[in-house]
């Protein structure tokens, strides 16, 4: 029995049946047969077909849990007795920012799955708060306040900002020389990035930034600074390349982004998927450090 469970977590991990057979290189004729089999064994129904992918029913849900641990259980056991180091495999989703995941997460993914052949990676992209257990996300990268004591929190990386504007915009308007100047220049952030928490000379302040531009893209703001469009509050990992050649210049370096603002992964606890995460955690650990090569 412990095959038809294989493919039917797999069924709902994959999205399809198909897909299933083919990661498990069994005929689509063969897993249909064996999920089958599995539901007249158990007498209820587990998978409910949508237009867009298997969802599970009620039943399902908590077979998957079960079945996926104990999966997960017998490849651990394998690992042991065979004395090989133990390979992730299975269904990993992932969440990150869309800026940060499409410049600093995607380009550097391709030695971890070269380790991991027997894991599949969801990577979605979004700038939204993401729900980890209501999304059923596995590790959400995120770039906000950091909780050393919060044992689902994995720091990566520093996330250091400043304010910076364009030569062109600083050419035409000349550069900000307090906080109290800077109101009277365009500002460019997200809607929900318009809170800029500061550290200067005086302490912790908070800025309320009125965007010149409503958007719901931290890019747009980053680019809208590129072409002279205003100051921005921007991390390093973002513009650190256009620091460095000169397209941004740094405006009231006094003033700095708040200290307590990490980059860092959150895990959801789950334990079926606690030999993959644990695997992309590490991973992602030995990428950044605290000095990030956009930092150099």
């Amino acid at each position: 029995m412990l095959a038809e469970y294989e493919i039917f977590v797999r069924a709902l991990e994959e999205g399809s049946l198909s897909a299933a057979a083919r990661r498990l290189d069994l005929s689509p004729a063969v897993a249909s047969r064996r999920l089958a089999r599995l539901e007249d064994q158990l007498g209820v129904r587990l998978i409910e077909r949508t237009s867009r992918r298997l969802a599970p029913t009620e039943a399902g849900r908590l077979v998957y849990d079960r079945a996926a641990q104990l999966l997960e259980g017998v490849e651990d056991l394998e690992a042991v007795v065979s004395r090989r180091t133990t390979q992730a495999r299975g269904l990993l989703r992932v969440s990150a920012p869309t800026s940060f995941g499409r410049r600093r997460l995607a380009p550097m993914l391709q030695p971890f799955l070269a380790a991991q052949p027997r894991l599949t990676l969801e990577l979605n992209l979004s700038d939204a708060f993401v729900d980890l257990m209501a999304e059923d996300v596995d590790v959400a990268v995120r770039i906000g306040g950091y909780e050393a004591e919060n044992p689902l929190m994995h720091r990566l990386a520093p996330n250091r900002r400043g304010l910076c504007a364009s030569p062109a915009y600083l050419a035409e308007h000349g550069a900000p020389d307090s906080l109290d100047d800077l109101r009277r220049h365009a500002q460019l952030a997200a809607e929900n990035q318009s809170t800029w928490r500061l550290e200067g000379p005086e302490g912790p302040v908070v800025f309320r930034a009125r965007s010149r531009v409503r958007t719901n893209s931290s890019e747009v703001a980053r680019e809208l600074a590129l072409a002279g469009g205003g100051v921005a509050l921007r991390s390093t990992w973002d513009v650190g390349d256009e620091l460095r050649d000169g397209r941004l210049k740094v405006v009231l370096p006094q003033y700095a982004g708040s200290s307590d603002v990490a980059i860092f992964a959150l895990t959801a606890g789950r334990a079926r998927a606690e030999t993959r995460v644990r695997a992309f955690i590490d991973f992602l650990s030995g990428l950044y450090g605290e000095t990030p090569e956009w930092d150099r």
